[in-house]
């Protein structure tokens, strides 16, 4: 049976084009880019044009952007390096962070590691729709404010954050702003001095490039210190030898993406209504979590009344068809999504989600097959759970 995948905002299969990219600088650039000799230079070379493919899709001058081994290490180094760099507020007050209340763990895990360390961190709650309320961010700030992090768009709703207006409040208040673009990077435009981001992190491997690479965008200016200590590279900003094919694929990822954003946004759009539109016809008791508006292209988080997330998962998969709940494991316990219960879901409404994230590979054929196939699921799941309780 063939499998159809609609995960990709968990990740995506590296493109051929991208693949293609990697395989021959594996093969052919094996130089360390710090050496000098010829071999060197040529890996050097290679980063570098990678490092302007990155830059180009976000608006963003080379020299900006950092090469980190994924969106987590990007995040960290961005929240803990921002912080740990500013000043220490006058009269010996705590430095503080405003932050959301759906923010990935990359950053929420960062963030209490902050708290620990003795810094205040509110984060802000967001309503039903899932996005953040600029006005609560003004709210949060404090003299003593030293970094604002809220994400592009949310990884389990898809709601695009009014970063634009974040940005406003940011620099008027004279405070970094960080922006979480993992999800948002390739599915809409990006433009970090619009946005007003100082920092915006990236994934290889959400932009059909492989695992083990990401960016960190460095506004100019930007105070940032390392997480890690060794040798020069990356402007001092993260040492260690670079992953010269890892950039370099994640260069092709990025042309690529900015050669088909607008036709492949406007594709999936057209394809996550389409699948939205029968699934709530058909299915009763079905509902969307989070804002219908304002979210990226590819994601649809979806609520089913009395179907337990886990088993519609597995009975998904035997039909041929791949996809992930709101929850997430826990110290071996399955707990609620933290983004599903941020907007009001009880524990059982957040543990009948699920999230369906669409790819360049699926088609209308793919998704109307899906929705036949959650239809009979949904029928089937809830006819035991009637049964067991009878």
């Amino acid at each position: 049976m063939q499998h159809s995948y609609f995960d990709h905002n968990a990740t995506t299969p590296v493109a051929p084009e991208v693949l293609e990219t990697l395989i021959s600088c594996l093969d052919q650039v094996y130089g360390n880019a710090s050496s000098i000799h010829h071999f060197g230079q040529a890996a050097k070379r290679r980063l570098e044009a990678a490092r302007r493919q990155v830059a180009a899709l976000i608006h963003a001058d080379s020299s900006e952007v950092v090469f980190t081994c994924g969106g987590t290490e990007a995040d960290n180094l961005a929240v803990l390096g921002a912080v740990r760099s500013a000043p220490g507020p006058p009269q010996a007050a705590t430095k503080h962070v405003v932050t959301s209340a759906i923010e990935h763990p990359a950053v929420l895990s960062a963030c209490a590691q902050l708290e620990r360390e003795g810094v205040a961190v509110t984060r802000v709650k967001v309503g039903s729709a899932g996005v953040v309320n600029p006005d609560d961010v003004r709210a949060a700030l404090r003299p003593e404010t030293v970094l604002i992090s809220v994400m592009h768009a949310n990884n389990e709703l898809g709601t695009i954050q009014p970063i634009v207006e974040i940005g406003r409040i940011a620099r008027e208040a004279a405070v970094p702003l960080h922006v979480d673009g993992v999800q948002a990077l390739g599915k809409i435009p990006v433009d970090v001095t619009a946005l007003g981001a100082d920092l915006y992190s990236m994934s290889g491997h959400k932009l059909c490039a492989p695992k083990g690479v990401g960016a960190l965008y460095v506004r100019k200016g930007t105070r940032l210190a390392p997480l890690a200590f060794g040798g020069h590279q990356e402007r001092e900003r993260r040492p260690g030898t670079e992953n010269v094919p890892g950039a370099v694929a994640l260069g092709a990822a990025a042309e690529l993406a900015g050669r088909i954003l607008a036709a492949e946004s406007e594709r999936l759009a057209g394809l996550r209504d389409r699948f939205e539109n029968t699934v709530l016809g058909r299915i009763s008791g079905a509902r969307i979590n989070g804002a219908r508006w304002s979210r990226v292209p590819n994601t649809s988080n979806l609520q089913f009344d009395g179907v337990d997330g886990e088993a519609l998962v597995i009975a998904l998969d035997l039909r041929g068809f791949a996809v992930s709940t709101g929850a997430a494991c826990s110290s071996g316990a399955i707990a609620p999504s933290h983004v599903l219960t941020a907007i009001g879901l009880d524990a059982d409404r957040a543990r009948a989600s699920m999230r369906f994230s669409l790819g360049r590979a699926n088609t209308a054929a793919e998704v109307d097959g899906l929705a036949a196939a959650l239809e009979a699921s949904v029928a089937h799941l809830r006819r035991i759970s009637v049964s067991v309780h009878a």
